[in-house]
């Protein structure tokens, strides 16, 4: 759960860096656009995110709910919301605080939490040829040609990191579990 926040997260923190320029990905990583009824559990998460991107260290907020019909996601820096998006298995709407740098890319995030999220089986249905999805004591790494480029880590305190060596992040994710929280 917390990795789907992670890579959400992420993507707004690059907000919170706008005078920073993304460099060209080194890989394009492959499109997911899983179902949300492929997700195993509903979700509903409160965030706390630490993104790096180079020597740029940015803390952001996100909130996550998801279903068997939707994945909802709204992600604020500095008590404004920088998007919010609603995925249904076929569109992702998307709504964008102006001051979000058009490198933080909806789809990108919506990749990055399905990934971390999502079950194995649907991801590697997902995948083009030449592309792999390895899991190991708790990691996850996306790899192409046994090169990995999606890493998910597990950390102390239930926290998570999720490297993108592609795009050249780091997202360290720590969840707060509102459906559990409520019972």
């Amino acid at each position: 759960m917390q990795r789907l926040i992670l890579t959400l997260l992420l993507c707004l923190l690059l907000a919170a860096c706008a005078s920073t320029r993304m460099p060209v990905p080194r890989v394009q990583l492959p499109t997911l656009q899983l179902p949300p009824s492929a997700l195993a559990q509903p979700l509903q998460l409160q965030q706390r995110l630490q993104f790096r991107f180079g020597s740029h260290e940015r803390e952001l907020d996100a909130l996550l709910e998801a279903d068997g019909e939707q994945v909802r996601l709204a992600v604020q820096a500095m008590g404004q919301t920088g998007v919010r998006m609603v995925w249904d298995g076929h569109t992702l709407e998307q709504t964008r605080a102006p001051w979000l740098p058009p490198q933080v890319r909806g789809e990108r995030v919506l990749d990055d939490l399905q990934f971390a999220l999502w079950p194995a089986d649907a991801i590697r249905a997902a995948l083009p040829s030449g592309w792999t999805l390895v899991e190991d004591g708790g990691r996850r790494r996306l790899e192409q040609d046994g090169k990995a480029w999606l890493v998910l880590e597990p950390l102390e305190n239930g926290r998570v990191r999720l490297r993108n060596l592609a795009e050249g992040y780091e997202l360290v994710i720590e969840s707060l579990d509102m459906g559990q929280a409520e019972s």
